[in-house]
């Protein structure tokens, strides 16, 4: 053969093929024989070709075949000898793209459907005829390339056989489409050096069954005793808990400190006793109603839980994340409650913590967070070094199985491959098989801290849920499904035919599981008693506060002067764009006592003072860097280099943490990270800003299931701030309202805070507030846009020193308060244009007060305020929005309440826009119509007042 390879491979009548040869060595080295790949590395280059191999022409290697090819002295023998040659290197190329055939297309004729009634279509490209091949050739030796097979040359049979096992038995994967190499080439090495199918010993095969018979019997145990019951039991699906119980072991054993975990519904009650080790006493206990419950509580299979075991790599924390019913949102929740965990740890690997985030198939497919949620999983602000995704895959979604209107894609999981994910699809009936496929994906992720997936095809044994007919949609899958053995039952047959283990050895197992659930104990040996509380957050310090609690958020004037200066002085030699060093130099100015401090400048500064102080700060949104409007400028970019200086991060030597990251477009993926951050992050402050207010309903699903009903649902605190840029300027209904009445409408039993901070120094303190007491609710905040460059929106730095946030601020104009007889109650910049026409028409018996934070709604604060007009006539709230949107139906009761208790006699009525479907006017004109027209209703007195 090798005298062969040394006379005829440079033959002219070759040129074709050498070209094809070379077309894929250009693609991947690896994917041509060794002796072509280094013949193809020794071509000599021209100089203009060194940098780059790939440079080469064609034309190149055409040139030199030609010349060697003239010099050869060819004779009737060797072009007989040539032409058996070069059919022997057809064929060798051809097996060579068969071989490509399978890493690629293998998967679609695998074994996956433990039902067997998926239709799978006829790949010819795994057929030998496609490739020009036939039986003939099965005992031919072939170069083997890159497939490990053990030796340099095998038969073709040799070959096929290798390959079909591989890839096309109860495995299907798909990773051809990654580009990176080394990636590749380590799937393909796992993979075909055992074929798929590593030869497991008896005690991991016992292992296997005994996890097996875990699921299995928990479902049987709940069937019975509560037939009929909701709880979305695994059966079908038992192979998740085998699957799950190594991989939480084999993360351990690298060293993992916690592991995440993300799940809807289905199997979510079999997760909590198999693998967290719930109690099934404490089960049983929420299924009778006999649980106790610290608030108004969810379902069952909504609840998290956390523990800790014991793995080879020493105890790790186990956490499972609580999750509604919107199924996929609970994704990014987790990755964010991951990425807060390894800030923590200081890992900025994914070394110390791990995600695992489970799915359906219908969910997966359909859900757009999905997409958003590995569209995160390489960012630098989102990164966890690797996700391990296991879509529970059911092969229907409620009633909907026909994959024509599923999805439009092949797989469910087909989304992965947008970020070159590897995915696993494996017959979740063949548990050596999922068993192989899961330290696959472990091992993946530690490798290379990327995403990858594995789809454990199964079925749903039951309907939708236990009360649910499934036969009425599915009859002839539930015809199947009643005539299929279960994969604990399948399994068991397998090992009792292998020997492994006794007819009676497996009733004893089962008897023995039975047992132990009927005692009420936990059912997971490796749970630690007595767990290592340093592995998980301690939220003792922020638990039973009233809301009455107050602390101080100013601090001495000489060191807050020292901390305005330094953020605003750039390295040496750092080029900053003109109007940036015009920003910073008017900073400093502020910081000097010589100009009013802006709104930027006091957000700066209230970062700048809680770092200092130790409270870490993590700020991400679309444009939080420089800000949408131009305000903050938190980040400098060097105008020749376009390095990046960040003030915030050089407060002092041993200051916290800043983060700050311009998000991607995205607004329910990343509220949801920035949520499951804060939940997990107690000690500093978690912000989140929307590019417009009124993009956040973009991420309503957020906002409803976990910012606003976290807290009474799961006693989930989070301290959560949502900056949302409001105010009508003109610019049409996307850009004006952030749906400040949709926050207000979700208020209740003191859930949120829903703040309209006015002026620099209360969006200072309010954020100083937020970190400082030691009270964990969400904050959200209609942040304003023109107010940031309002000349009249301004603080003092004696103000940011020695004040506090006002949940009321009162007029600041008005000299004599007895003659007051109209009081305008409003919020936010409004307050700016009401002045502004009052100044101007010489007003002085009508006073504006503004109310900064909505709710909890400052009742107090509002009734000191009113108590100092004593000839109060009239009232009115006059708000930018229409009547049926903003704060006046949400909050017109509270302000009516402390107005009669003042002064009985006098009504509060509405100023504003009439009632709209839209946000706003999209017309300037209009919109300036109707903003003059209801400030002139707000200052024009009624004749029985004036």
């Amino acid at each position: 053969m090798e005298l062969l390879w040394r006379s005829s491979h440079i033959a002219g009548g070759n040129a074709t093929y050498v070209e094809d040869l070379y077309e894929a060595y250009l693609r991947d080295p690896n994917s041509v024989p060794e002796q072509w790949r280094d013949y193809f590395d020794k071509l000599p280059l021209v100089e203009s070709q060194v940098a780059n191999l790939k440079d080469i022409p064609h034309s190149t290697v055409r040139d030199r075949f030609a010349r060697i090819s003239k010099m050869r002295v060819r004779t009737e023998a060797t072009v007989a000898h040539d032409a058996q040659a070069t059919e022997y290197e057809r064929k060798q190329v051809r097996v060579v793209q068969l071989i490509s055939a399978y890493r690629q297309r293998g998967h679609q004729k695998a074994s996956l459907d433990p039902l067997g009634l998926a239709e799978r279509e006829h790949v010819a490209d795994l057929e030998l005829s496609f490739h020009e091949l036939s039986e003939a050739d099965l005992d031919t030796a072939f170069q083997v390339g890159s497939l490990h097979i053990g030796r340099d040359n095998a038969t073709l049979g040799e070959i096929v056989d290798a390959l079909e096992r591989t890839y096309c038995h109860h495995i299907g994967a798909e990773f051809m489409h990654i580009v990176d190499t080394a990636q590749r080439h380590w799937i393909m090495t796992r993979m075909e050096s055992v074929r798929s199918a590593p030869d497991y010993g008896p005690d991991v095969r016992r292992q296997l069954l005994r996890r097996l018979i875990k699921a299995d019997g928990l479902e049987r145990s709940l069937a019975s005793k509560y037939p009929g019951t909701k709880r979305f039991g695994l059966e079908g699906g038992e192979s998740l808990i085998p699957m799950l119980a190594e991989m939480v072991q084999r993360i351990g054993s690298y060293g993992a400190k916690e592991i995440v975990i993300g799940m809807a519904h289905r199997g979510r009650l079999n997760v909590l006793v198999n693998i967290l080790g719930k109690k099934t006493s404490e089960l049983f206990a929420e299924f009778e109603g006999r649980a106790q419950y610290e608030s108004s509580g969810d379902v069952k299979y909504h609840q998290g839980f956390s523990s800790n075991v014991m793995t080879p790599g020493g105890e790790l924390h186990l956490a499972l994340a609580f999750n509604p019913s919107h199924l996929e949102i609970n994704a990014p929740v987790v990755e964010g409650s991951v990425r807060a965990r390894q800030d923590r740890r200081n890992d900025t690997v994914g070394d110390t913590v791990a995600p695992i985030v489970i799915h359906g198939d219908a969910a997966f497919a359909g859900q757009g967070v999905v997409m958003e949620t590995f569209q995160m999983s390489q960012t630098r602000g989102y990164r966890t070094g690797g996700t391990v995704h296991i879509v529970l895959n059911n092969q229907v979604g409620f009633t909907t199985s026909k994959r024509e209107d599923a999805r439009s894609t092949e797989y469910c999981t087909d989304v992965a491959k947008m970020v070159q994910a590897p995915i696993f699809h494996v017959n979740a009936d063949d548990p050596e098989a999922v068993l192989f496929v899961t330290q696959l994906a472990v091992d993946f992720r530690n490798e290379f801290k990327r995403d990858v997936v594995i789809d454990l095809i199964c079925y749903r044994r039951r309907g939708h849920n236990e009360a649910d007919e499934p036969s009425v949609t599915q009859p002839l899958m539930y015809q199947a499904i009643r005539m299929h053995k279960s994969t604990r039952d399948l399994y068991a047959e397998r090992l009792i035919m292998d020997g492994v283990i006794s007819e009676e050895e497996d009733s004893t197992l089962v008897e023995g599981y039975r047992e132990s659930l009927d005692r009420g104990e936990p059912l997971v040996s490796s749970l630690v008693s007595e767990p290592n509380t340093a592995l998980f957050v301690d939220w003792t310090p922020y638990l039973g506060h009233e809301w009455t609690l107050t602390c101080e958020t100013g601090m001495e004037l000489h060191r807050l002067q020292k901390l305005a200066h330094e953020v605003n002085v750039p390295p040496e030699g750092f080029p900053l764009q003109r109007q940036v060093s015009k920003i910073l130099e008017d900073r400093r100015k502020m910081a000097a006592g010589a100009m009013p401090l802006n709104w930027g400048f006091a957000e700066t500064l209230a970062y700048a003072t809680l770092l200092e102080a130790g409270y870490p700060v993590r700020l991400t949104g679309q444009d939080v860097g420089r800000g949408t409007f131009s305000h903050r400028h938190a980040v400098l970019h060097n105008q020749k280099d376009e390095s990046t200086w960040i003030p915030l991060q050089h407060v002092a030597e041993d200051q916290a943490n800043f983060d700050i990251y311009d998000s991607l477009l995205s607004e329910e993926g990343v509220l949801a990270f920035e949520y499951g951050y804060a939940t997990t992050s107690p000690s500093g402050l978690v912000i989140w800003e929307a590019q417009f207010g009124d993009f956040a309903n973009g991420a309503q699903v957020v906002i409803d299931q976990f910012i606003t009903s976290g807290e009474h649902k799961w006693s989930r605190l989070c301290g959560l701030t949502m900056l949302l840029p409001h105010g009508y300027e003109g610019q049409g209904p996307e850009h004006s309202s952030a749906r400040l009445e949709r926050f207000l409408q979700l208020c209740a039993e003191h859930n949120i805070q829903v703040c309209v901070p006015s002026t620099p120094a209360q969006v200072y303190h309010m954020l100083r507030r937020q970190t400082i007491r030691p009270l964990r609710k969400p904050l959200v905040v209609m942040s304003p846009k023109s107010l940031l460059r309002h000349k009249e929106a301004v603080s003092s730095l004696e103000e940011l020193a020695g004040g506090r946030f006002h949940c009321v601020l009162d007029d600041p104009d008005i000299a004599d308060r007895c003659g007051v007889k109209r009081v305008i109650l409003c919020a936010g910049k409004v307050f700016y244009d009401l002045r502004a026409e009052r100044r101007e028409r010489g007003i002085e018996d009508i006073a504006i007060i503004r109310l900064e934070q909505l709710y909890p709604f400052p009742e107090a604060e509002l009734l000191q305020v009113l108590s100092q007009y004593p000839n109060l006539v009239d009232a009115v709230w006059c708000q930018e929005e229409p009547m049926n949107q903003g704060a006046w139906y949400s909050s017109q009761h509270h302000m009516r309440r402390v107005m009669y208790s003042h002064l009985e006699h006098v009504y509060l009525g509405y100023v504003g826009r009439e009632a709209s479907a839209a946000p706003a006017a999209g017309y300037m004109a209009l919109h300036l119509e109707q903003q003059q027209r209801f400030i002139n209703d707000a200052l024009t007195l009624p004749a029985s007042a004036a």
